[in-house]
């Protein structure tokens, strides 16, 4: 498999991984607003309320961008600069998202350094949620193998590796093709022997970490 083809192939699934987790930690956002303003009270109640709306409109937005950026013929140059927009004046989460999204595509529009140092920001953004600061760093990972300094990437992933680590089976794939970089073949191995034995891995990961261990001679 040729690093191009399994780049695209784990964005694929980084993305569904997070429109999984994006559903299960916002998907209450409207019913939040709804209870919120049935309840009508002032004061911390009405803050409370008014952070709600705001986040709904943010997610409206976001999901509609999203679906316009997907359109045939889109101009993918200008949807990162409006995901960048949103990501100046959205709510936490959204802000984050939308700044995944905008990195996102100013990689697919050859973009690369301002992608790679878009996600590098990301994680190390204290104010981020752990767990997209986390995907930040695969994904930034990911995409620097080609420029990058293999042993620096293999150390980013090594704490995202880490038992219970929401991403651990992609960093530890990503730390595969590190060592595979560095002609270091035994580490690979090992690191999608790991990735194949762990039963909390994906079986999509689990199948591609199969393939490159056949590609290895394993």
């Amino acid at each position: 498999m040729h690093l191009p083809d399994l780049i695209d192939e784990v964005n694929e699934e980084l993305r569904a991984e997070r429109a999984k987790k994006l559903a299960q930690r916002y998907g209450g956002i409207a019913t939040g607003v709804v209870l919120l303003a049935i309840a009508g009270v002032g004061g911390w109640e009405g803050w409370r309320w008014y952070e709600g709306r705001q986040a709904g409109q943010a997610g409206q937005t976001f999901l509609a961008t999203s679906r316009e950026a997907a359109a045939e013929g889109a101009d993918l140059r200008v949807f990162a600069e409006r995901f960048g927009a949103i990501a100046q004046g959205a709510p936490a989460g959204y802000r984050t998202l939308a700044r995944l999204r905008a990195a996102a595509l100013l990689a697919e529009t050859g973009q690369l350094d301002a992608a790679l140092a878009a996600w590098d920001a990301l994680s190390r953004d204290q104010e981020a949620d752990s767990l997209y600061r986390d995907l930040a760093t695969v994904i930034w990972g990911l995409h620097a193998l080609d420029t990058g300094d293999a042993a620096q990437i293999e150390a980013r992933m090594a704490p995202l590796t880490a038992a219970g680590a929401p991403w651990r089976a992609s960093a530890q794939e990503v730390q595969a093709l590190a060592a595979l970089k560095r002609g270091n073949t035994e580490q690979a191995r090992r690191a999608l022997q790991a990735v194949m034995t762990d039963v909390a891995t994906p079986q999509a990961l689990r199948d591609r970490a199969g393939r490159l261990l056949q590609g290895l001679g394993s």
